[in-house]
């Protein structure tokens, strides 16, 4: 009796102790099923915010020609802005200009014009002093973008004016000494009428091309001495430029030409032809009426 109930304690504790592990192995498989399972996608990241246009993208890139020396610079800007502010920014370009002084900012030429109702086209050019050119175009750009508009077009070019000059200068030169001993020949004694005649005309041919050289070489230095700016504006579907090549813009400009062109040549040809066809019609009507008539009385006459 006592070894069947030892018997039996012993399977008992056999059977709770193999519980234990098996109950540990279930959790462990489930642990491992758990980390084994595929995990959640990973989000994806947020577009990036768009990025707003800023006041130096709206005025171009911030590039200017190096000072050079003996080269003569030419700006040229292009703006779009809303139509109601065309004239207050040009008016604000010109003020600007005006309080710089006659000797610093001159104010060469002006233009405003209504194309429509909705677009307007303007420009505004000045004569500067090299040494603030730069920056006074930089600034009427600031002043057009606070206004809400924008630098369409900018173009600067230079021209070597100093090596003209000098080119100027070497010719000058040559040409002078050409002119002297073109005049020593000239005052030798007993020189023939013909000699003397072919050395005049020779000698004011001269002249004539060291005065044009002369006017070349101030011109030169006048673009020295003066930098030119031009500013054009425009509104609503108009966006100024410098190329005269705009295809649409051309389009239209010759039809309407041609629209009026011909219209004026029909109008020549209907004034030229219509006192001739008024008489031919009176002369058919003179046919008509009396001409029957006229038929009629030498048929009798004759019979």
């Amino acid at each position: 009796m006592r070894k069947s109930l030892s018997l039996a304690a012993l399977l008992l504790a056999s059977a709770c102790g193999g519980g234990e592990p098996q109950q540990t192995r279930t959790s462990e498989d489930l642990q491992t099923f758990d980390v084994a399972e595929e995990p959640p996608a990973p989000m994806a990241p947020p577009p990036p915010a768009p990025v707003a246009r800023s006041a130096a993208d709206e005025s171009g890139p911030a590039i200017a020609p190096t000072a050079a020396p003996g080269v003569a610079f030419d700006y040229r800007y292009a703006f779009r802005l809303p139509a109601e502010r065309v004239a207050v920014v040009q008016e604000q370009h010109a003020q600007a200009c005006e309080k710089l002084g006659l000797s610093r900012c001159r104010i060469t030429g002006m233009r405003y014009r209504l194309v429509n109702e909705r677009d307007i086209e303007a420009m505004l050019a000045f004569k500067l002093d090299p040494t603030i050119a730069r920056q006074f175009g930089k600034a009427g750009v600031e002043t057009v973008t606070q206004a809400e508009g924008m630098l369409v077009d900018s173009e600067i070019s230079g021209v070597d004016a100093g090596a003209e000059i000098k080119r100027a200068n070497r010719t000058d030169a040559q040409l002078n000494e050409d002119l002297r001993r073109m005049e020593e020949q000239l005052a030798r004694p007993g020189i023939r009428s013909d000699e003397r005649a072919r050395l005049q005309s020779e000698a004011q041919q001269l002249r004539n091309m060291i005065r044009a050289n002369q006017a070349t070489r101030e011109d030169q230095e006048e673009s020295l001495a003066t930098t030119p700016m031009v500013f054009q504006y425009g509104s609503g579907d108009l966006v100024p430029g410098f190329d005269a090549r705009s295809p649409i813009r051309n389009a239209i400009e010759q039809a309407g030409d041609n629209f009026v062109s011909g219209f004026a040549a029909m109008l020549v040809i209907l004034a030229t032809l219509l006192p001739w066809a008024l008489l031919l019609l009176l002369a058919a009507w003179l046919v008509q009426r009396f001409g029957r008539r006229f038929v009629a009385k030498r048929a009798e006459t004759e019979s």
